[in-house]
């Protein structure tokens, strides 16, 4: 079949990661993609060492309005990213074929238990068509997560890809490391103040721009050792996930990277300023944390929020155990392939 995927880049690299990953999944499932970009600058920074598909094709926004030099074939499905607005001559051209794709909103990720009730709900358009609602989740009556290609975990850590062979092979093989990319508003230097106070050697890997960002890039602790990583493709991202001893990372894409890499990590959630991402991540912990000890609980759940180092550290072991546990339940959920495949399924 043939996949119209609509992407609006907002903040940066977050909705061009998903729109990227779900592309190269849906390829790899026989495909056709067409991915219409309005930051074409930025997303071919996402795709950044990927291997070419033949079955992926991305295009200017622009490029998505038929015309006579340069029509465009019909596509079968439409995906609408994160509720982003399809170009009015796009959708006439859509209106005005006897064959009407199948038109689907993608939203944001969410753990809350409502996604469930609204997953895949037809919603009639005044112009005609019928727009479903897609909603990606943790729990089976949700459109799953994007995990495919599943990462192997092995006893063996692999060699370093080369955007990164050179940085690991000057790491302190006896210091711990700890991989950031979180938003600006972060509490990050106060974090590591209180991490530097643990006195253990510590490898802390900035993704690409973080340092500058967060102004870090002057900064000194005596245990602590601060590098900047250049921008990496997303499969080398996904080996850092996998290779660090603790991650934090941010918005949707690196989130769900993080747990199936099976390591500790905080979730720098999107912050939104009525405070609903307090809901999300707090129904996200309720999932995450719900066969943990109640005292583990307790303290996960405030080193989630950026609670001081210090207090919790010591119990990096126990949460290395949790994290192992928690990936082994998510792959078991997401067996089915995840959302590639139910949107797949859904589709047909």
């Amino acid at each position: 079949m043939r996949w119209d995927i609509f992407c609006q880049i907002v903040d940066n690299y977050g909705d061009a990661g998903i729109c990227w990953r779900l592309a190269r999944s849906l390829a790899s499932h026989q495909q056709k993609i067409r991915l219409f970009c309005d930051d074409m600058a930025t997303f071919k920074l996402i795709m950044t060492g990927a291997p070419p598909a033949r079955e992926i094709q991305v295009l200017p926004w622009e490029d998505s309005y038929s015309n006579a030099r340069h029509p465009l074939e019909s596509p079968d499905v439409v995906i609408e990213a994160f509720a982003c607005e399809l170009p009015t001559r796009y959708i006439t051209g859509l209106l005005i074929n006897p064959i009407k794709p199948l038109l689907i909103n993608l939203e944001y990720l969410s753990a809350e238990a409502w996604v469930g009730d609204f997953h895949a709900k037809p919603s009639p358009q005044n112009n005609g068509l019928t727009k479903y609602f897609f909603f990606p989740g943790f729990q089976e009556n949700t459109g799953g997560l994007l995990v495919d290609p599943l990462p192997e975990l092995s006893s063996t850590t692999p060699s370093p890809p080369p955007s990164l062979s050179s940085i690991w092979s000057q790491l302190n093989p006896h210091a711990q490391r700890i991989s950031i990319f979180c938003y600006p508003g972060a509490p990050l230097t106060e974090w590591l103040h209180h991490l530097n106070a643990i006195q253990l050697p510590m490898d802390i890997l900035l993704a690409f721009g973080n340092a500058e960002l967060l102004s870090l890039q002057n900064s000194k602790w005596a245990n602590l050792n601060l590098i900047s990583l250049p921008f990496l493709p997303q499969d080398d991202f996904d080996w850092l996930l996998r290779n660090s001893d603790f991650n934090i990372v941010r918005g949707e894409d690196s989130f769900v990277r993080a747990q199936l890499a099976a390591k500790p990590f905080i979730w720098n959630i999107y912050p939104q300023s009525d405070q609903v991402h307090e809901i999300k991540l707090d129904a996200f912990l309720d999932l995450y944390l719900k066969n943990a000890d109640p005292k583990l609980s307790g303290i996960f759940r405030q080193a989630m929020r950026w609670d001081p180092p210090s207090r919790w550290w010591t119990y990096l072991g126990e949460w290395q155990k949790h994290a192992h546990a928690w990936n082994k339940t998510l792959r078991l959920s997401q067996a089915d392939g995840g959302l590639s495949t139910r949107l797949l399924n859904f589709v047909k």
